[in-house]
């Protein structure tokens, strides 16, 4: 009896073996069944440890300025991250937005952000001000990082307001180590100014701060705070659209300029208007083919067959809609993908096809 159960387990696993060893030929083969063997997709299917979806608990909710919040997120085994990087909170109305960390890297148990109400805004602000609460769990996906700090011999930060959340962090840092840095800090009122005093602070040693209140002292002068930079200084410029807009044209020759946008560019592109004609997407994973009508974006036409694709800024900016084209020519409109980024890649929110047909991993 032993020796039959014992026969029976050998052919059992021997059998298992084979058709296991069968399966993979079989997908090898054919890479359309049962999906197709490519690369991992850049979001929607993504399974890397920094783009998941995990649930961390809002242990800390303060106001540190007027309109603004910070919470604490705390969660186990949290992806590590580097000055400049952000957020994907997801939430509880599904909305998706982006928010800086602005806490301190070392701290591996928690993330901090911290959120500016925006009256006008289309809702994701006044839903983390009215709804997200000590004790209750949020959805998040990253960090990533489109804003990094880079080596330079001298850096200079012109920052707007809740553009300071991704700088403070770079400040910190360059604080501790000692280089050569400087910050232009405006708003509103000092009251609004979220981080101030820790700001100044950093910067007592060499007035390395200046601080403009428009309701003391007008809007803060670009101009003027980078006419005596030296070539090879990292600019960094976060906050409100003109306030990019004068850091650009002022910048010195010899600088690098890296913007941080928290909404589109003014005359930004979009996804419909001249040259958006008619064209078809395959969804290569999910073996369908969506058309893109003249004036609908692939974003749109794609979430009809797919709703659980994410999104967020849907005006090109943000990055959440990024995924990898197989195959096509594509139309990039947006205003964030690196040049390399546009050789395989593409923010469905806004950019289309050159021609009658794109192929996407999904």
């Amino acid at each position: 009896m032993a020796l039959l159960r014992l026969r029976t387990v050998v052919l059992v696993s021997g059998a298992a073996l084979l058709t296991r060893r069968a399966l993979k030929r079989r997908i090898a083969r054919s890479p359309l069944w049962p999906l197709p063997a490519l690369p991992e997709p850049i979001s929607g299917h993504s399974k890397r440890r920094a783009t998941a979806v995990r649930k961390l608990l809002i242990t800390g909710r303060t106001e540190v300025a007027d309109g603004v919040v910070q919470l604490r997120l705390e969660g186990p085994g949290l992806p590590p991250w580097s000055p400049g990087a952000h957020l994907d909170l997801v939430l509880p109305s599904g909305l998706v937005r982006q928010y800086s960390l602005c806490g301190d890297p070392e701290d591996t148990g928690a993330y901090t952000v911290a959120t500016r109400l925006v009256a006008d805004g289309r809702g994701g602000s006044r839903e983390v001000h009215e709804q997200l609460q000590e004790g209750l769990e949020v959805e998040v996906r990253g960090p990533r990082n489109r804003f990094p700090l880079t080596e330079a011999p001298g850096y200079v930060f012109v920052v707007g307001g809740i553009g300071i959340t991704p700088v403070l962090p770079m400040v910190r840092a360059l604080a501790a180590s000692g280089a050569e840095w400087r910050l232009l800090y405006g708003g509103r009122s000092r009251a609004s100014m979220p981080f101030l005093e820790e700001i100044e602070k950093l910067g007592a040693d060499g007035g390395r701060v200046t601080v403009v209140a428009q309701d003391e002292a007008g809007h803060p002068d670009v101009a003027g705070a980078l006419a005596d930079v030296a070539p090879g200084t990292a600019v960094y410029c976060c906050g409100p659209e003109p306030l990019m807009a004068a850091a650009t044209a002022a910048l010195p020759g010899g600088c690098t300029l890296h913007l941080e946008r928290f909404s589109a560019a003014t005359g930004g592109a979009a996804g419909s208007g001249e040259g958006s004609e008619a064209f078809e997407v395959e969804l290569r994973r999910s073996g369908r083919t969506v058309p893109v009508a003249a004036g609908q974006s692939v974003l749109a036409a794609v979430r009809a067959e797919l709703p659980h694709v994410a999104y967020s800024c849907e005006q090109g900016f943000c990055g959440t809609c990024q995924q990898r084209v197989l195959e096509g020519e594509i139309d990039h409109r947006d205003e964030l993908l690196t040049d390399d980024e546009r050789g395989d890649s593409m923010l469905i929110c806004v950019s289309r096809c050159r021609g009658g047909r794109l192929v996407l991993d999904l």
